[in-house]
């Protein structure tokens, strides 16, 4: 019996040890792990898109207009007029006579007069040139007229050849009678023209000659022009 009862306060005795340590070692309370707030993202600010810039119609260079054609007045020639009397004068042999004119006017402006004539030459490093024609004019009638002239230069070769010479700031048929110095050469080609100038006293004059002498080079010396035909160059 009393054995009986001492196993069974043993054996309360080390259920109550086993007890005490088994609440001690409870677990912490639960805590619920901390979440950080919500924090809604922050849009970029809003940005007004840049607007295309306004058409712009391209603006083209306005085309260029040919500048306007010499016009003549009641003194003067103008190109249509000029072409047409070559035309008739030079004949078959006339071709390119057009772009010559329009050379001539483009530099030396219209004339007031033309002469049509023929002339002869023949050189070789000097030589003589003789011509004849009829001066024209629109205002102071028309006018006889011949001209002769040394020509020095590398020249070769006789021509005789048809002359258109146009005649600028004429102020009066006889004021032709003078001397008229310039560089007096061309290159002559088959079916082609030559296109020189000479000058006195502000009158300009330009000879367009066609011709079948072969002419080379640069004429240096002067044309003569008087009222009668004469063999004196001089």
């Amino acid at each position: 019996m009393i054995f009986a009862t001492r196993l069974a306060a043993v054996a309360l005795a080390a259920l109550m040890g086993w007890a005490v340590p088994a609440s001690a070692q409870q677990a912490a309370p639960y805590q619920q792990p901390q979440v950080a707030p919500y924090q809604q993202p922050q849009a970029p600010p809003y940005q007004q898109p840049q607007q295309a810039p306004a058409y712009q119609e391209s603006q083209q260079a306005p085309p260029q207009e040919a500048p306007p054609a010499r016009q003549p007045s009641p003194n003067t020639y103008g190109p249509d007029e000029l072409v047409g009397a070559g035309h008739r004068f030079f004949g078959n042999v006339s071709r390119g006579l057009a772009s010559v004119i329009e050379r001539a006017v483009s530099q030396w402006g219209l004339p007031n007069g033309y002469v049509l004539g023929e002339e002869g030459s023949g050189a070789f490093v000097a030589g003589l040139r003789y011509g004849e024609g009829t001066l024209y004019t629109k205002n102071a009638g028309d006018l006889r007229v011949y001209w002769q002239g040394p020509s020095v230069g590398f020249d070769w070769g006789g021509d005789g050849a048809r002359t258109m010479t146009l005649v600028y700031n004429l102020p009066a048929t006889n004021a032709i009678y003078q001397r008229f110095a310039g560089i007096d050469g061309s290159a002559y080609i088959v079916g082609g023209f030559g296109m020189t100038a000479l000058t006195a006293n502000n009158i300009v004059l330009v000879p367009i000659r066609s011709g079948i002498g072969l002419r080379l080079g640069a004429n240096i010396g002067y044309l003569k022009f008087t009222p009668r035909a004469t063999w004196n160059p001089f």
